[in-house]
């Protein structure tokens, strides 16, 4: 299945979205998308034989209307989450990706910030955007869920966070709220190690970490905002093989999370925000 058309804006990295079984996000982030990346991205939604009946006509239905150049697959069997997701990586070869959690709602031009935050810095490997449920790039405090914003709440976001000075700060490693990921860094560091990890969030920690010891950075990018209604988290036993794979990654995370190195970040969004008028109508689904 396909839809959408390309408008002529500058080619995007394709969006990578794992189809979700809860209905109701895989609206809202589809819904999310449509109104804030630029028409003609191309988008991949990759179904691991997650989305029911009511999941596929809302696929069926976005798919008809959506501006984006889309498409979607489905397995006839679930491989796993990690599994699944390195298929869909491998098939992308050594080119850029973004990969979207399923539960996720992107602000308005979250992709192209994204695009723009790797294309300044070569070394980077992954750019993760702030999120209201996004650990080391939480906001509007490290560590900690604040309520999903509204949309008018993440238009203004949205707009304070592109305001922002283009530092791209290192974090500890990407997080899976969104995440774009450099095809080259990848193709050297591997493939996701579904052996190990039964979670994208875990399996994602260790290829940034790969990515980190061959000399790449993960980095925040500081200019994007995507929301989540809840972070993301390991299957059981995924936190055990990290620590044995990477046993300063657990001391690592803790004082990232209890110093906060990047508080006057958080607090130059936070000021910046405060001078930032409610978005007009057309804003809220500006690309």
């Amino acid at each position: 299945m396909a839809g959408g058309v390309h408008s002529g804006t500058p080619e995007l990295p394709v969006v990578l979205l794992p189809v979700a079984l809860d209905d109701g996000t895989l609206d809202a982030c589809l819904a999310a998308l449509d109104a804030g990346t630029p028409a003609g991205t191309r988008v991949w939604l990759a179904d691991d034989a997650q989305a029911g009946p009511r999941g596929l006509a809302i696929i069926e239905r976005w798919l008809g209307r959506t501006p984006l150049r889309a498409e979607y697959t489905r397995r006839q069997r679930p491989l796993g989450e990690v599994a699944h997701l390195d298929e869909v990586l491998a098939a992308c070869g050594d080119a850029d990706v973004i990969v979207l959690a399923p539960d996720a709602v992107p602000g308005p031009g979250w992709a192209r910030q994204l695009a723009a935050c790797a294309a300044r810095d070569g070394a980077i490997a992954t750019a993760t955007p702030w999120c209201n449920a996004g650990e080391a790039a939480a906001w509007p405090a490290c560590g900690e869920v604040s309520p999903q914003p509204d949309g008018a709440g993440l238009a203004r976001l949205s707009r304070a966070a592109e305001t922002m000075p283009q530092l791209h700060p290192e974090l500890p490693a990407a997080i899976d709220h969104a995440v774009f990921i450099r095809g080259r860094a990848r193709a050297k560091a591997g493939g996701l190690d579904a052996a190990s990890y039964a979670s994208w969030y875990a399996a994602l920690i260790d290829l940034s970490l790969r990515m980190a010891g061959l000399g790449w950075r993960n980095a925040l990018c500081e200019t994007a905002f995507v929301a989540r209604r809840g972070e993301g988290g390991p299957a059981d036993g995924d936190l055990e093989a990290l620590a044995a794979r990477w046993p300063a990654w657990p001391p690592r995370l803790a004082r990232f999370l209890m110093h906060d190195p990047l508080v006057d970040c958080r607090r130059a969004l936070a000021q910046r925000l405060d001078g930032i008028d409610p978005p007009a109508q057309h804003e809220l689904f500006a690309p």
